[in-house]
């Protein structure tokens, strides 16, 4: 799927349209994205800050989407883990920017060639319209080749 389609399908997906979540921007390579959280009387908790399944959810996807358009169609990439730290209360709309480095994509490949599995833990930060840090989100990946483009060991029976 084109990025930009992608943009537009995630954006009307109910559980970010319905939470004002948005994707705002998605470069072609699937390298960067950026997602804004805008705060609403519905996404608030009792104190009037940002409600954490939100800050959550609103990052939840995007290093799994990034780390497999990448890679292409010949790895599994799958969520494995994920941990959210709380750092200050959201009181303005909030973005999370996702940087996907060349150089990562590479160390996956290299990692994942003989067919072992490939745990990788990527962060992003979520960061508040004022410039405050809210939370830090960590999401670990699973990352593995295809049976059918491992090459064989020639060397086991």
């Amino acid at each position: 799927m084109r990025p930009s389609l992608f943009r537009r399908f995630m954006n009307l997906w109910p559980p970010f349209l319905f939470n004002s979540i948005a994707v705002t921007s998605l470069s072609n390579d699937w390298g960067a994205i950026t997602v804004r959280l805008k705060l609403r009387p519905w996404n608030r908790n009792y104190v009037g800050t940002h409600f954490g399944g939100n800050l959550f959810a609103m990052t939840d996807p995007f290093w799994m989407l990034m780390v497999m358009h990448q890679l292409g169609n010949d790895y599994y990439v799958w969520d494995k883990a994920g941990t959210i730290d709380f750092v200050s209360p959201g009181k303005t709309d909030v973005y999370a920017h996702f940087k996907l480095d060349p150089a990562t994509v590479d160390e996956l490949r290299i990692a994942a060639a003989g067919g072992e599995k490939v745990l990788r833990w990527f962060e992003v930060n979520i960061i508040g319209t004022d410039g405050a840090v809210v939370a830090l989100v960590r999401k670990q990946l699973y990352v593995r080749l295809k049976p059918r483009h491992r090459t064989e060991d020639v060397t086991s029976p």
